[in-house]
C-alpha cells in the first residue's frame, strides 16, 4: 500500500471514529432532555440551511474523497 492510500485510510477512519463519538454524545444529550419537543434551530443554520446541513456536508466530503480515489488510481495505473 502506498503512503497516499495509507493517509487516506487513516483520515477516513478518523472521520468515522469522530462521527461515532459525536453521534453517541448527541444521542445521550437527547435522552437527558426532559422535553419531547425539538430544540430551536440556531440562527446561523437558519440563514444557511444548505451549507450548514451535515447531511449535505457528508455527501460533499464523501464524493470528494471518492473522486480523489478515482483520480489517484487513474493516474497510477495509466500506461503510457
Amino acid at each position: 500500500m502506498s503512503s497516499f492510500t495509507t493517509i487516506l485510510l487513516l483520515a477516513g477512519a478518523g472521520v468515522l471514529v469522530a462521527g461515532l463519538f459525536y453521534t453517541w454524545s448527541f444521542g445521550k444529550a437527547q435522552k437527558r432532555s426532559d422535553a419531547n419537543l425539538d430544540s430551536q434551530i440556531p440562527g446561523a443554520v437558519q440563514e444557511h440551511a444548505y451549507i450548514r446541513n451535515p447531511v449535505f456536508l457528508t455527501y460533499i466530503i464523501v464524493l470528494s474523497i471518492a473522486l480523489l480515489f478515482v483520480v489517484y488510481f487513474a493516474v497510477t495505473t495509466a500506461r503510457y
